[in-house]
Order: structure tokens, then C-alpha cells, then sequence
């Protein structure tokens, strides 16, 4: 077979895998479904409505992104519960991004992210991210949540202010809110914030932000408080068209393109996680998600939607609620759609401070206190990674706190692999050998036993030392409880071996591992011995070999002192 046929074929399979399939729809309970999708579908209103706005791209824009990359996430996806749409972390990305590239620049990102994420789904990267430790998940989820309560400030106050970064933008609203301040917004985002939080944890089944924020709207109209609405709200879905895309500054929304597209792998294949540890027997398909996900944000821009993801509070809820298959993730996105044809404009009345409370509402539950407690209590590595990642996420991007993350969280678990290793000073296992090894002692001859990575400051902390040994003819390096050896182990190990041979020790090396022996043998571990000849399969062997050695050195001490 050819190249391009055997590539061809391989990308047929691999279009084959990623394509939905008809038992996605089996096993369903189609009343349970309905049930879950119409009750998503209220707890999503008025998340999609405050995401939207919060994004800069306008309450509109998360209607539609909740609708279309909801539906089409829902069919596409590779998780049977997975509920897409806008999310906060996606707006802390998207803000910046539409202060420097406008409208326009956020939809061809989107369409670009949407294409990368495609692209991991056929390069198969869904498996990775099992490596983000969770001191990373939870730091990045602890700095979206800050991020998520400081943006709403603006609303809360009822003034208007604009910043790039959100700490600059929370201190402009305050000083605007002191010039002059009045109370109504922020009673009423105070109001539906403890309301939100009060009605999820008395009676967690309702749709308790869509309660508190229909009682802001309807006081806010009758009692003619006077609180600004987030506005009009077309009566239905913009035909889809390609946004202007801004030809000369294409190359510099790449990188933003690839934050987003990071960022909607990362908390959808979280959220999928999180569905299959909340049902029974389910597991979704990473690839499968992340091509659901970039054709959800390739489609979404065209109806002047924002980048979405999967939303980890909406996905719980459709499980809470009872969800068997992907109708009730579908129906969440046609109960929307349906809103926005029948009651657009009462939704247009809804108070921007309301919305800003229960943006801060879910920004307060986002944060799990036990299991920040539990890891920062758990060991100074977690709780370190944890707040690194945490500030890094408020005080740059998101990407480039996981990024810091990850770096930190592997210096760490480096640290820790290179305390596991030992040298321990051992010529035979059993311990009947006693009067054997003290014979072998006498003898000059001593034995290290090498266990765990011989790597970074493992190989510093023991081999350097075993340079000054004195008073020995022999040494011999048993090394095969040696786990992994990197370049800097192997060259300590070559410049102590050298170290002892220029002192007319002689080193044996006994028990290494086939797979060691490459960087071994190419950083000049075996160069620096006498000759290959000291180079054992066995312990016994090398001890062998040093007894012999040893007597013919004794031998030639004393020829000399005659």
C-alpha cells in the first residue's frame, strides 16, 4: 500500500470513529430526558444571558452560543450528558480579545479555535489530559471564579468602566461608584446572589437562578427602581454568515485562537470527567468530544455566537436531573431557542445587576472549599502549585497559568521521584553472608546498590560522594534496581567512575538494565571503566571478578615492598 492511500485510510478510520453513531440514542428514557433538558434549559437562561454580556459581545451572543454549540455539541460530542455553551473561563479569555480585535476578531478566533480543536481530535490528544494535576484544576478553577466575581462589578455598581485586565476594571468601577454612588444595582445583585446560593442549597432541583432573577426583573418594572436592562433580544436566530475577517491581523489572532482552543479542551474534557464519575457505567470518548466541541465553535460564529465549551455546572445539573442520553442536552438547546422566539422581550427587561449576581453566585460555587482545605493541607508541592496557578490566572491568562502549573507541579514531582532514590552500601541480600562480606571487606572490596532514578539532584546527592571513598581496591555498582537514568545521572555516574579510576580504584558495574545501557553507554559510563571486561550480568560475577582482582593487587603490594 502506498503513502497516500495508507494516510487516506487512516484518515477514514479515524473520521469513522469521530462521527456519531446510532446507540449515542439508545437506552434512552425519552420522559426523563425532556424533564432534564427543559430543567437545563431554565438554569441555563440566565447563565448564557450574563456570559454574554460579561464577554463584551452582548446578551444576545450567549443566547445563541448556548443554542447552536449546545445542539451541536450534543450531537457530535463524545459524552452523553455533556451540556455546551458559554462559560465563564471563556469569557475571561474572550475579553481582552474583543478590546484589541473587536466583534469580528472574536468570531474568526472561535472558527479558528474551532479547527485546531478538530485537529487534536484527529491527532488523538484527548488522552492527555489525564496529566493535569488536579493542584492545577483546582488553581486555575479557584482564579476563573475571582476573575468571574471582579468582572462584575461594573454591573453590580450600575457604572460604567473599561480595562483590559479585570483588577484595573474592578478598581475603576469602585472609584466610579464612589463619585457616585446609588444602591439599587447592588442591592439587587446582592439580593439574587444570596438567593441563588440559599435556593441551591434548600432545594437544589429548582431552577434557582432563573427564580431569583425573574423576582429582580419583575420588582425592578413595577416598582420602577430603574436599574438598565441588558436590552433587546432578536425575536430569532441571525442567518449564519462569515464574519469580516480581518485579513491583516489574521496571524495575530492565531495565538489567541489556540488560548481559546486550549481552554475548551481542557474544561470540556474536565466537565466529561466529572459526568462520568456523577453516573453509572458511562464513559465518554475524549477524541469524540473534542471534535464535537470544534464543530460547536466552528458553527456557533457563523450566527454571531462566542467560543463555547462544556459547562461543568450545567452538565451536573442535566445529571441531577435525571438524564439518560444526548435529548436532554438537545432539549436544553431548543427550550432556548423557544425562549428567544416567544419571549424575547421580557427577556430584554432582565437587569444587568441581576445577571451580575448570579455570575457571582456561580463564582462562589465554583470554588469547592473542602477540597481546597484538603489539598492545602495535603503537602507544601499542592498547596504551592495550587496558589501559583491561581494568581498566574488572575494576574495574566489562563493558559499561561496552566502552563506555570504544570512546570511547577513537575518540579515538584521531580523533586520528590529524586528523593526515592537510595545508594545503599550492600554486597550480598542475604543476611546469613555475614562473615562472607566482612572477608570481602577485608579485602577492600565494597558494593553500592543503586535504587529508584538515577537522575538530577538523586545523582549530586550520593555519587559525588562515593568519589572520596579511601581505602578501597574495588568498588562495584549493582545497578539493576535502577528505574531510570537520565543524561545527568549518567554523566555524574561517567565523571565519578573516572574519579575513581584516576585513584587506581577499580569499578565494576553489575546488573544493567538493556534499556540503560544506550545513555550509558553514549555519555561515557562504560568509557570510563578499565576496559568493558568489568561489566557483569550478576552480582556474583562482579564480586567474582573484584576477589581475584583485589588478591592481584595485594599480590603486587607486597612484590613491591620486598
Amino acid at each position: 500500500m502506498s503513502t497516500a492511500s495508507h494516510t487516506l485510510t487512516v484518515a477514514f478510520s479515524r473520521t469513522a470513529q469521530l462521527l456519531p453513531r446510532r446507540s449515542d440514542w439508545a437506552h434512552g428514557r425519552p420522559r426523563r430526558d425532556l424533564t432534564a433538558g427543559l430543567m437545563v434549559g431554565l438554569v441555563a437562561l440566565p447563565l448564557a444571558l450574563g456570559f454574554g454580556v460579561s464577554s463584551g459581545m452582548g446578551a444576545s451572543a450567549g443566547l445563541v452560543t448556548a443554542i447552536v454549540a449546545g445542539a451541536v455539541a450534543a450531537i457530535f460530542g463524545g459524552s452523553r450528558f455533556q451540556v455546551s455553551g458559554p462559560t465563564g473561563a471563556m469569557t475571561v479569555v474572550l475579553v481582552p480579545i474583543i478590546g484589541t480585535y473587536g466583534r469580528d476578531g472574536v468570531l474568526v478566533v472561535g472558527l479558528l479555535a474551532g479547527l485546531i480543536l478538530i485537529g487534536l481530535a484527529y491527532a488523538g490528544a484527548g488522552r492527555f489530559i489525564r496529566y493535569v494535576p488536579v493542584p492545577v484544576v483546582e488553581g486555575f478553577t479557584v482564579g476563573i471564579a475571582v476573575i468571574i466575581a471582579l468582572q462584575q462589578l461594573p454591573g453590580a455598581l450600575g457604572v460604567d468602566a473599561h480595562a483590559e485586565k479585570v483588577v484595573p476594571l474592578a478598581v475603576e468601577a469602585v472609584r466610579a461608584w464612589v463619585a457616585t454612588p446609588h444602591g439599587v444595582p447592588l442591592a439587587i445583585t446582592v439580593a439574587v446572589a444570596v438567593l441563588v446560593l440559599a435556593l441551591s442549597r434548600v432545594v437544589p432541583l429548582l431552577p434557582g437562578s432563573l427564580i431569583a432573577v425573574t423576582a429582580a426583573t419583575l420588582a425592578n418594572s413595577v416598582l420602577g427602581w430603574g436599574a438598565a436592562s441588558i436590552g433587546q433580544i432578536p425575536h430569532n436566530l441571525p442567518r449564519p454568515s462569515l464574519p469580516d475577517v480581518p485579513w491583516a491581523e489574521l496571524d495575530a489572532l492565531l495565538l489567541p485562537a489556540v488560548a481559546v482552543a486550549a481552554l475548551a479542551a481542557l474544561e470540556s474534557l474536565l466537565s466529561a470527567t466529572v459526568a462520568d464519575g456523577m453516573s453509572v457505567g458511562q464513559r465518554h470518548d475524549s477524541n469524540r468530544e473534542l471534535a464535537g466541541q470544534g464543530l460547536a465553535n466552528l458553527v456557533a460564529p457563523l450566527f454571531g455566537g462566542i467560543p463555547a465549551t462544556a459547562a461543568i455546572a450545567r452538565t451536573a445539573v442535566n445529571v441531577r436531573s435525571g438524564a439518560t442520553s444526548r435529548l436532554a442536552a438537545l432539549t436544553h438547546a431548543v427550550v432556548l431557542l423557544l425562549i428567544v422566539l416567544v419571549a424575547a422581550r421580557w427577556v430584554g427587561e432582565i437587569p444587568r445587576a441581576a445577571l451580575a449576581g448570579v455570575l457571582i453566585a456561580t463564582a462562589v460555587q465554583m470554588v469547592r472549599v473542602s477540597a481546597l482545605a484538603a489539598l492545602m493541607r495535603s503537602t507544601r508541592g499542592d498547596a504551592a502549585v495550587l496558589a501559583i496557578t491561581a494568581v498566574a490566572t488572575i494576574a495574566v491568562d489562563l493558559v499561561t497559568a496552566v502552563i506555570v502549573g504544570l512546570v511547577v507541579a513537575g518540579f515538584f514531582a521531580l523533586r520528590e521521584t529524586a528523593r526515592s532514590a537510595r545508594l545503599e552500601e550492600i554486597l550480598l541480600d542475604d543476611a546469613d553472608h555475614v562473615d562472607e562480606e566482612q572477608a570481602l571487606l577485608d579485602q577492600h572490596i565494597v558494593a553500592y546498590r543503586l535504587d529508584g532514578p538515577l537522575f538530577f539532584a538523586a545523582a549530586h546527592d550520593f555519587l559525588l560522594e562515593l568519589a572520596d571513598v579511601t581505602r578501597v581496591r574495588v568498588v562495584i555498582l549493582r545497578m539493576s534496581r535502577v528505574t531510570a537514568i537520565d543524561a545527568t545521572g549518567a554523566q555524574v555516574l561517567a565523571d565519578t567512575i573516572t574519579r575513581l579510576e584516576n585513584r587506581h580504584v577499580t569499578v565494576l558495574l553489575s546488573g544493567v538494565r538493556p534499556e540503560h545501557e544506550k545513555v550509558l553507554r553514549e555519555l561515557g559510563v562504560y568509557g570510563g571503566l578499565a576496559h568493558e571486561r568489568h561489566l557483569f550480568t550478576s552480582t556474583p560475577d562482579a564480586i567474582e571478578h573484584a576477589r581475584v582482582h583485589a588478591s592481584r593487587i595485594a599480590h603486587t603490594a607486597q612484590e613491591s615492598a620486598k
